[in-house]
């Protein structure tokens, strides 16, 4: 399918829904929230305009020194398309206790690279939920099929979460005939660094991935494997996301419905993407097209991305991924600062096209599962925002994706 690369319009277009879909809410903000909201200190902010206008000087001496400095202070420096940013460098792998905690995938022994030895890999993220936690253990306990590999990601876990994890825990019992393996992170990472972080250790070639909100209450995973047994298929699991309608238009994320349109002739239509409360993948797409992306600090939109991206598979040569602007990420716009929707003909008519491979499908079935009760779409915090905007950059200008 060709489709032009407009970065505008995709983005102006999502934007354009009844506000009542996205009002604001209140909430408290978790201790594991890995960045402040307030950005990079003030400090490091006076650096960065600084390189700015070296590098507008062409003072590319003074610019690098800056740089230096900058990453000195445990802070990474990304230049693109004439504007710098900073983020927070990732955290150094450390020993304590007698065992190494993570910083970053990277640092993890990798089962990747190994041929797949089990049926299946869950990978969890335990930060601060031990009783939720708890709870998805004991049910894939009694109803994993045999052979599961469970691996746990402790991410700078509270006490509480600790408490709940040492060797002799009933939580650390096997599961499927083998007993899970526990990695600690030595900082509070963000869920897809984390997230990562278990990849790296999956043996199994299926994959679930399980933010704990769903739990098994019978065999839940074996009818994933003969849907992921369709080459055609990407992305399959227990909860699915629907475009509002059929219509050729770019991808919008706020669109997304938990419940699909039923057609004319009373077919349901295939997810556009699939919930994380239970999702699964193939070991060999991982490797292929992972990473997930480590700007996730919390899950939200994280499910949507990951659907979307093992569904548009190998991206064409030259096709340019774009980055949200500052004012997207500012996270504080009211529903007044939303953008009009320019005219699609002007945005299109300066842009080149590009080929894209026929998508994979997404696939949700009725399985044996137990849900609390989660709102949909995620609220309007500003990393959940973030994140929104960074599934929209990515994906917004696909026609072909809804």
């Amino acid at each position: 399918m060709r489709i032009g690369s407009g970065t505008g319009l995709a983005r102006n277009l999502a934007l354009c829904l009844p506000r009542a879909s996205y009002r604001r809410t209140a909430i408290l903000p978790l201790v594991s929230d890995q960045t402040s909201p307030a950005g990079p200190p003030a400090e490091i902010s006076h650096l960065v305009r600084e390189r700015v206008e070296a590098r507008t000087r062409h003072d590319w001496t003074r610019a690098d020194a800056i740089k230096a400095q900058i990453e000195a202070a445990g802070w990474r420096v990304v230049d693109r398309r004439g504007r710098s940013s900073v983020s927070q460098a990732a955290p150094a792998s450390v020993e304590a206790d007698g065992e190494i905690r993570y910083g970053t995938a990277a640092g993890v022994p990798s089962l990747l690279h190994e041929p797949a030895t089990t049926a299946w890999t869950v990978a969890i993220v335990a930060s601060e939920t031990p009783d939720r936690v708890s709870r998805l253990l004991t049910a894939l306990r009694t109803h994993a099929p045999a052979g599961t590999q469970v691996v746990i990601v402790a991410n700078d876990p509270s006490d509480a979460q600790v408490a709940a994890l040492p060797p002799d825990a009933e939580d650390r019992a096997p599961i499927g005939g083998l007993a899970p393996e526990l990695l600690r992170t030595s900082a509070r990472l963000g869920y897809a660094a984390a997230l990562n972080i278990a990849l790296h250790r999956a043996s199994g070639e299926l994959v679930l991935t399980t933010d704990g909100t769903a739990w098994p209450a019978g065999d839940a995973i074996s009818p994933l494997a003969a849907a992921l047994s369709d080459p055609a298929v990407a992305v399959a699991g227990g909860f699915g996301l629907y475009a509002a309608d059929a219509r050729e238009e770019p991808f919008r994320p706020q669109a997304l419905n938990r419940e699909p349109e039923t057609a004319e002739d009373g077919a349901l239509p295939a997810p556009t993407a699939v919930e994380g409360a239970w999702l699964a993948f193939r070991r060999s797409d991982y490797i292929e097209l992972g990473p997930l992306d480590e700007h996730f600090v919390t899950n939200s939109w994280l499910d949507v991305w990951w659907s979307l991206r093992l569904r548009a598979g190998t991206e064409p040569e030259g096709w340019e991924v774009t980055e949200p602007s500052e004012a997207d990420l500012a996270g504080d716009a009211t529903d007044a600062d939303e953008p009009a929707a320019p005219s699609p003909v002007d945005e299109a008519a300066a842009q080149p096209d590009f080929e894209f491979p026929e998508p994979r499908t997404a696939v949700r079935l009725d399985l044996p599962l137990e849900r609390e009760v989660v709102g949909w779409p995620p609220d309007r915090s500003r990393l959940n925002r973030r994140n929104m905007y960074r599934v929209l950059d990515r994906f917004g200008r696909r026609m072909d994706l809804g």
